[in-house]
């Protein structure tokens, strides 16, 4: 399981790869258990402030392995558990203090679509295969699609990319609004690493606030997002690195970040 799902720390930056290349590293239970279990280590840790997702073998993530799918799930009563794995390490992923960010290549569908959408940040290489696939099988996708992409996209684009099961570009991703950006893929870890640099260097307390509160943003009526952002507001007046920040401007110096 170390080999099929690898994790690093690089500085700041933990980074989780997917290694299953000859399967288009599609994932099973024991991986998506060990990514739970990354998220966890890498909230945890105070020194990591981006999480960076990506896949060996210039493909990201193909979905689900169909064949523990048919001989686990497909036609029995326990059909629903895969679903309610998925779902909770997708929203884990997506709910997390640190920054995640996805980088696409190859193919990303089912599954790996899922993971790429509870990602907070997505960088695609121009060539990337980009899409939801499930219908295209007769699936159902179990962790995100219907409660994430139409507030990316809008529900007339989601119902394009759903019904149709068509695959996207990552210059058509890009255009759609589904990803960050997308690159040559000669440039894709240059655009990568110019990306993940202008988050790794801020408070990751700041950061866990605002993207705490950013993510609620759809789910509540303005006036209690008002209440929220005052009280926010006031949390982040008060943290140790507001005050290392004010104090780091005045003196004309870099930061030193706390994390509190």
């Amino acid at each position: 399981m170390e080999d099929e799902i690898q994790f690093e720390r690089d500085g700041h930056v933990a980074r989780v790869w997917l290694n299953r290349p000859w399967k288009k590293n599609c994932v099973t239970v024991p991986i998506l258990d060990r990514l739970d279990e990354i998220i966890t280590e890498v909230d945890e840790d105070p020194g990591l402030r981006v999480l960076v997702v990506r896949g060996r073998g210039g493909t990201f993530c193909s979905g689900f392995d169909l064949d523990s799918l048919k001989a686990d799930y497909v036609g029995k009563s326990n059909a629903i558990d895969v679903a309610v794995k998925s779902a909770k390490v997708c929203d884990r992923l997506y709910s997390m203090k640190t920054p995640s960010v996805a980088v696409l290549e190859g193919h990303v569908t089912a599954g790996g679509f899922e993971i790429m959408i509870s990602c907070d940040f997505a960088i695609s290489a121009d060539d990337a295969k980009i899409g939801d696939f499930h219908i295209r099988r007769a699936l159902f996708g179990g962790a995100g699609p219907i409660y994430r992409v139409p507030r990316m996209i809008g529900i007339r684009k989601t119902k394009e990319l759903m019904l149709t099961g068509k695959l996207l570009s990552g210059v058509e991703a890009a255009e759609f609004g589904l990803i960050n950006k997308s690159a040559p893929a000669d440039k894709l870890d240059e655009t990568v690493e110019d990306f993940i640099g202008d988050l790794a260097d801020k408070s990751p307390f700041t950061m866990w606030l605002t993207k705490m509160t950013i993510d609620r943003s759809l789910d509540a009526d303005t006036q209690s997002l008002m209440v929220m952002e005052h009280l926010a507001v006031g949390v982040a007046l008060n943290s140790e690195d507001a005050n290392e920040g004010v104090s780091a401007f005045l003196e004309k110096r870099e930061p030193k970040w706390q994390g509190r």
